[in-house]
């Protein structure tokens, strides 16, 4: 890989985007490295569709290219098909993901150079094959920058990471506010959600004990997340005046805008976290079975709250000792006086 400080106006790379909210988020620290470093590139992201909306609200981001297929799925005719629109195209391809599939396109795109870290086999597919040392790149958005860096610094795991930053747009929040009804109170969010599993939500009936104080205050709250969360936002909500229940009744872009709105928020460690950071939202950020050394909000505008007790991390779904003790101990009254003394 040539030296990213020389110079290499125009250079055109695409990005091989992670399938994930919270990678594709910690994945623009990324592409504000490479603008950085490498003036006048142009960047394009192939990334599932789903995940267009936040490449739009990305700065550095010149082109999106969806690439729709289905999780568990190969989709080789998808991927033919968009490679052969991407042929002739890029000087360069770094690909995010570790896997086999994920490394075919830039193959079949016949992309020169094609960089990106070890893993299921993929000696053909790419032309710089990293070794990925996880005690120096501890964290996922220090993989994901080094892979834009040379090799030399890379493995040094001693560089800047920028902290993503996403556009908002305040004539869509206007219209989400009279199209949703919400309260004209100040707001916080809360984000009960994690796609992980169990072992990452803080409990349900703290949420709503949270929200209840807090709407007793003089706020409104706001529950994000996805269909799957709205039996969750119910139960958030339940018999609360100033509680909105907006679960899979938002766009993406939506809950970046919503969440730019909010005072602050409160959350699981989930893609809206990483979303409400990337906004400059002050976030309460709730760490069970996963550690904020490995996936932190990437602000300095965030509270960590995890115990660290023994048995942490362990990074299953469900707790393997049965109590959850790491989120049950988390209580109310810990994120009530977070949440207080961080608006005084």
């Amino acid at each position: 890989m040539s030296d990213v400080s020389s110079n290499t106006r125009g250079e055109r790379i695409l990005i091989v985007g992670p399938s994930w909210v919270g990678d594709m988020v910690m994945a623009q620290s990324l592409l504000m490295t490479l603008k950085q470093r490498r003036p006048g590139c142009y960047l394009a992201v192939l990334a599932p569709g789903w995940s267009l909306p936040i490449l739009e609200r990305m700065a550095e981001v010149d082109e999106a290219v969806a690439l729709d297929v289905g999780h568990g799925e190969f989709g080789w005719r998808t991927r033919r098909k968009v490679a052969r629109k991407l042929k002739k195209r890029f000087d360069r391809a770094i690909v995010l993901p570790r896997s086999w599939k994920s490394a075919l396109v830039p193959f079949l795109a016949r992309i020169p150079e094609r960089t990106g870290f070890l893993g299921e086999q993929r000696y053909g597919l790419l032309t710089e094959r990293r070794t990925l040392d996880k005690a120096v790149l501890d964290q996922t958005v220090k993989r994901f920058v080094s892979l834009g860096l040379p090799v030399e610094e890379a493995a040094s795991g001693e560089f800047a990471i920028p902290s993503p930053r996403l556009r908002h747009d305040p004539e869509n929040l206007a219209a989400l506010r009279v199209r949703l009804g919400l309260s004209d109170r100040p707001a916080i969010g809360m984000m009960p959600g994690a796609e992980y599993g169990p072992a990452k939500q803080w409990p349900l009936n703290y949420f709503h004990d949270l929200a209840a104080r807090l709407v007793d205050r003089g706020y409104a709250i706001r529950v994000l997340g996805g269909p799957k969360d709205a039996d969750a936002g119910q139960v958030i909500c339940a018999s609360l005046e100033h509680a909105h229940n907006l679960c899979g009744k938002t766009r993406l872009a939506d809950a970046v805008d919503l969440l730019a709105d909010c005072q602050q928020v409160v959350t699981n460690d989930s893609g809206l976290m990483h979303v409400a950071a990337a906004v400059g939202t002050r976030v309460q950020a709730i760490y069970g079975s996963s550690t904020p050394a490995y996936t932190p909000p990437l602000t300095d505008n965030a509270r960590i709250h995890y115990l660290g007790l023994d048995c942490s991390p362990c990074f299953q779904r469900t707790c393997p000792l049965g109590h959850t003790n790491c989120l049950k101990q988390i209580g109310v009254e810990r994120l009530d006086k977070a949440i207080f003394t961080d608006s005084a």
